[in-house]
C-alpha cells in the first residue's frame, strides 16, 4: 500500500514516517507540507493513501477531496488533525477514516491495516 503523507509540520510528517517505516505492506512514496499540487503528487506517486492534515494550508475541504476521488479513484483519504470536532466535517467530505493527532499510535496502524485488508472504511462506517 502506498502513502502520502500530507501535513505542514515536519514533525508530524517525520513522526509518521518513523511510525509507518517498518509496518509490512507500507510504503511511503512522497509527502507535501500544503495542498498545492496535492492532487498531481498522488497520482503521479501512485498513492493509494493520503494521510492528510485537515488543517493542511490551501485545502478547500470537500472541493479538494472531490477533485482527487475523480483524478485518482482509487485512492482513499483518511483526515488528521489535532481537532477531534472535524471528524465530521472530514468523513463527510469524503475522507474514509478520521485519527486525532493526540490519539495513540495505534490508532492510525489499526486504521492503515485495516484498509490494507480491503476495508474500504478504514473502521468507520
Amino acid at each position: 500500500m502506498n502513502v502520502l503523507i500530507a501535513d505542514d509540520d515536519p514533525h508530524v510528517r517525520s513522526a509518521v514516517r518513523l511510525l509507518l517505516e517498518d509496518e509490512p505492506g507500507i510504503s511511503i512514496v512522497a509527502d507535501c507540507a500544503t495542498a498545492e499540487g496535492l492532487v498531481e503528487r498522488v497520482v503521479c506517486s501512485g498513492s493509494d493513501i493520503v494521510l492528510i492534515d485537515w488543517d493542511l494550508p490551501g485545502l478547500r475541504g470537500g472541493a479538494e477531496l472531490r477533485r482527487l476521488s475523480n483524478d485518482a479513484p482509487g485512492c482513499r483519504v483518511v483526515a488528521l488533525s489535532g481537532r477531534p470536532e472535524q471528524r465530521d466535517e472530514a468523513l463527510r467530505s469524503g475522507a474514509v477514516s478520521f485519527v486525532c493527532k493526540g490519539d495513540a499510535s495505534d490508532s492510525l496502524l489499526s486504521v492503515l491495516r485495516r484498509l490494507r485488508a480491503g476495508d474500504r472504511s478504514g473502521g468507520w462506517r
